[in-house]
């Protein structure tokens, strides 16, 4: 683990911490975050061994008392300003993929809003967003 993570690092690191802050990381969430890895520009330049390494290292810092604190301020200083809404708009897709946007999932998006300085109003735009993709018929 750096003290300093890369931005894409920063990104996974966003997309494990809402999975697992209910203590329970659904099949649907981790799918999501492999599509979006796979998928995205902004991972085109990683490897495919990668993902798993940094969502084990993000763990790590997870199980500690303060690692979601700890996991608040990586992110913040892995990331280029440009890049802290795609942060959270990656960490609203993962919530909502499995149609269920918990109490303590709420709780770190608004967290991570904060550290990111982000406003209210394109936070809620970036989680209907998200929201409105993964319905069903």
């Amino acid at each position: 683990m750096t003290s300093q993570l890369m931005p894409q690092e920063a990104l996974i690191y966003a997309m494990v911490t809402v999975a697992a802050v209910d203590r329970h990381v659904a099949d649907d969430e981790l799918s999501r975050i492999g599509s979006l890895v796979q998928d995205l520009p902004v991972f085109s330049d990683i490897g495919d061994d990668w993902f798993a390494r940094e969502a084990k290292d993000c763990g790590k810092i997870l199980s500690k008392s303060d690692g979601v604190a700890r996991v608040l301020a990586l992110v913040r200083e892995g990331l280029p300003p440009h890049l802290y809404e795609t942060a959270y708009a990656l960490a609203a897709e993962v919530a909502a993929s499995d149609l269920t946007l918990k109490v303590e999932e709420m709780d770190f998006l608004e967290k991570l809003a904060e550290a990111l300085g982000l406003d209210e109003l394109i936070c809620a735009a970036l989680e209907r967003g998200a929201s409105a993709r993964h319905r069903t018929v």
